[in-house]
């Protein structure tokens, strides 16, 4: 449209809207964004399948008997869905249905309840997997190739070599990297968040009252405790640990994150049943078979001639066997028991749709945005400012907490 209203002829208007629809190709077939959609599934299972609701009541009662205690647990497991999740409306969403009756119904202070949960439920902004910062890195290696180009089209300018030297080369923050940076500050805010309420407990006691145990910690309250916990600690510690220490990429993590979800919501969706918790036995089993097998020998099938690497393949196959056996009766059970699978495969598709509709709408806005020359104005404007880099740099911040 810019181009018909520019110079004033159909054939410019057809060139552009050819080179916009392409380079919008190129913004989404970048492979970082395949993590998306697996991080959002796995998110939407666990608070289908009533995880999210089992660890507050149990964190709730953990936590309770001290001032300020259940607004502490929403914190808490805000920050867990959030570090599963990573979608700003489906975490807030989740607590304030779970936790705000209950922080009314023990007499919390209607700001300070409400107040926990919106600032809880945007910690999935900050906590990896962020999908955000998925998006973000994917902009920033968008605008480092860009970046990239442009610097080597000036090196050839002013030298005549066609080869730039690699020290000179721009280089892109890959989302593993952003995950990493972001972790620490994340829980920072996390302790921030729940001091505030403790102190504003302490001072206020009426804002954050006590709320008595009901029962006894016995062995079956600790017992119910581990079981909420550890599952979803442990789903995290494969996403994120996968990434931090380099076993996986991003998007293995997310297929990681959404069959771990899976098999989760596959016996807590069967709770009570018998053999509600085989599939998640027999994963965690073959998982644990294949990470050894692969520790102890090292497989290469193209040149398998000791009778160790054959015992290995065959027991790394059952195992695979094993671990596929697990996710297809998780499966079953989410397509077969309140029909959670089709809820939360149609919930992702939108959440998904949602996200990529933006994302496509930001890089047309981009696209014209530079061909007015916005670009330019913009860097005109910043490098005219006084006082350098942190001038700079308030500016931009101010820009961004105003939008």
């Amino acid at each position: 449209v810019s181009a018909y209203f520019l110079e004033g002829g159909p054939v410019e208007w057809l060139t552009a809207g050819v080179t916009n629809f392409r380079s919008l190709y190129w913004d989404v077939e970048r492979d970082t964004l395949i993590a998306v959609p697996l991080f959002i599934f796995m998110g939407i299972m666990l608070e289908r399948s009533k995880i999210a609701e089992d660890l507050l009541v149990t964190m709730a009662q953990l936590f309770g008997p001290i001032p300020g205690g259940l607004g502490i647990s929403v914190v808490f497991v805000g920050t867990l869905l959030a570090a599963t999740t990573g979608i700003v409306g489906a975490t807030v969403i989740a607590m304030g249905l779970i936790s705000l009756p209950a922080m009314l119904r023990h007499n919390y202070s209607r700001p300070l309840a409400t107040g926990t949960i919106c600032a809880s439920g945007t910690l999935g902004q900050i906590i990896p997997p962020s999908i955000v910062l998925i998006l973000l890195a994917d902009q920033l290696s968008s605008a480092s190739d860009i970046a990239s180009t442009a610097r080597k089209s000036m090196y050839k300018d002013a030298t005549g070599e066609f080869s730039m030297p690699s020290e000179l080369d721009i280089v892109s923050t890959s989302a593993g990297e952003m995950f990493m940076g972001a972790f620490l500050p994340g829980l920072v805010l996390v302790g921030l968040y729940m001091l505030y309420i403790l102190v504003s407990a302490l001072i206020r006691p009426k804002t954050a009252p006590p709320v008595p145990r009901e029962g006894s910690m016995d062995g079956r309250f600790w017992l119910g405790v581990g079981l909420s916990l550890i599952p979803p600690l442990a789903l995290i510690f494969a996403v994120l640990g996968s990434i931090i220490l380099g076993i996986a990429t991003v998007n293995q993590a997310g297929s990681i994150g959404a069959i771990g979800a899976l098999i989760m919501g596959g016996y807590r969706l069967a709770a009570g049943k018998r053999g509600a918790y085989f599939p998640a036995i027999l994963a965690v089993i073959s998982v644990a078979v294949l990470i050894i097998t692969l520790k102890m020998v090292q497989i290469n099938v193209r040149t398998i001639s000791e009778p160790s690497e054959v015992i290995a393949v065959t027991v790394a196959t059952l195992a695979v066997i094993g671990l596929s056996v697990s996710i297809t009766i998780s499966l079953w059970r989410a397509y077969k028991i309140g029909n959670v699978l089709n809820g939360v495969m149609i919930e992702t598709a939108k959440t998904t749709s949602m996200v990529f509709i933006i994302l496509i709408g930001a890089a047309m806005l981009t696209s014209v945005f530079r061909g007015f020359g916005g670009e330019v104005l913009v860097k005109e404007y910043l490098t005219s400012l006084p006082g350098g880099f942190w001038a700079q740099f308030i500016v931009v911040m101010a820009v961004i907490f105003i939008l």
